[in-house]
């Protein structure tokens, strides 16, 4: 009696874990920063939904040897933003408030983390 009473709980618990939705693996909103073209002009950039807890090179100002980096970024996500002077999160860096946080073109970044 005892061990079917456990086996029934022990199932009802694991229907309950499995229903439960998962947690969201992407930061909700928008991301954006300028950027300088290879033509000389001044472009935004633009992630919408980002991932969370990886890594995002910006791709418009990946390679240090050939394009300046971007600047002035706006963080409308809901996630804290960790920006980077350099590619693949690395270099100085500096957090972002979700909703709004956002820095001068002084700022200039390559990379940014989403928690």
């Amino acid at each position: 009696m005892r061990l079917r009473t456990t086996a029934a709980a022990a199932l009802g618990a694991l229907s309950l874990i499995v229903s439960l939705p998962g947690s969201a693996s992407a930061a909700d909103g928008h991301f954006s920063y300028t950027y300088t073209a290879s033509d000389g002009s001044r472009q935004t950039g633009l992630l919408v939904d980002p991932p969370s807890r990886e890594c995002v090179t910006l791709p418009e100002v990946a390679d240090p040897e050939v394009t300046f980096p971007a600047d002035t970024p706006w963080n409308n996500t809901d996630s804290t933003a960790t920006v980077f002077s350099g590619p693949d999160c690395d270099g100085a860096y500096y957090t972002l408030r979700p909703n709004g946080g956002h820095a001068s073109d002084r700022l200039k970044l390559r990379s940014v983390l989403f928690s």
